[in-house]
């Protein structure tokens, strides 16, 4: 495994793939007080590519070129919140995605362990290190430690991808699936705008 750190954006000319694995980490998990502090991105061939960000300055003009290049799917866990960052921080509509925490709630219905570290230990046969999750990622530099950590959140999504593709096409629940993505982003702008505790669909 090899990473990356950049500051501030990717370098120009990076080809990362049809297919992209992508997670964020910030000072906590509300969007409008917590600031972006990493992007992490893998394009699944065991390397990861780690982008950080000084306190206010978010011009990454190459990393918002993949994030809404149409021909670039954009592979994350809990898509939902990471989508949400990116508008908020960089400015972009993140499309089109893949959530690997919805294609699991929808397949996966034998268990109520939908975290990433409970995915990735069944359908990639790997044991995940969360003990970084809530260190200080806007520190002046991240530890290597984190680095490591931040690392791990998207080398495995591909191989989770591949499992819960073909769980979805055996229980007849792609489209379905296919459905609840093409929504996100229209649900991390809810989020955004305040109704982030509301489920606008019940009675």
């Amino acid at each position: 495994m090899a990473i990356h750190l950049y500051e501030g954006d990717l370098p120009n000319g990076l080809n990362l793939g049809a297919v992209v694995a992508i997670d964020s980490e910030t000072m906590g998990l509300n969007p409008h007080r917590d600031r972006l502090c990493v992007v992490q991105l893998s394009s699944g061939d065991g390397n990861a590519h780690l982008v950080r960000f000084k306190k206010g300055i978010y011009d990454a003009p190459n990393l918002c070129k993949l994030l809404t290049d149409e021909n670039v799917l954009k592979l994350f866990h809990f898509a939902r919140f990471d989508v949400a960052v990116m508008k908020k921080y960089l400015g972009v509509d993140t499309a089109p995605i893949y959530c690997t925490k919805i294609a699991s709630k929808l397949v996966r219905t034998y268990t109520d362990r939908h975290g990433l570290k409970d995915l990735v230990r069944e359908l990639a046969g790997v044991e995940l290190d969360k003990q970084q999750q809530s260190s200080d990622w806007g520190a002046d530099a991240i530890t290597e430690a984190q680095q490591t950590y931040a690392a791990s959140d998207v080398l495995y999504l591909h191989a989770c991808k591949d499992k819960l593709d073909m769980m979805l096409a055996r229980e007849g629940r792609t489209e379905l699936a296919n459905a609840a993505f093409a929504f996100l982003p229209t649900r991390a702008e809810m989020d955004l705008n305040g109704f982030e505790p509301m489920d606008i669909f019940s009675h």
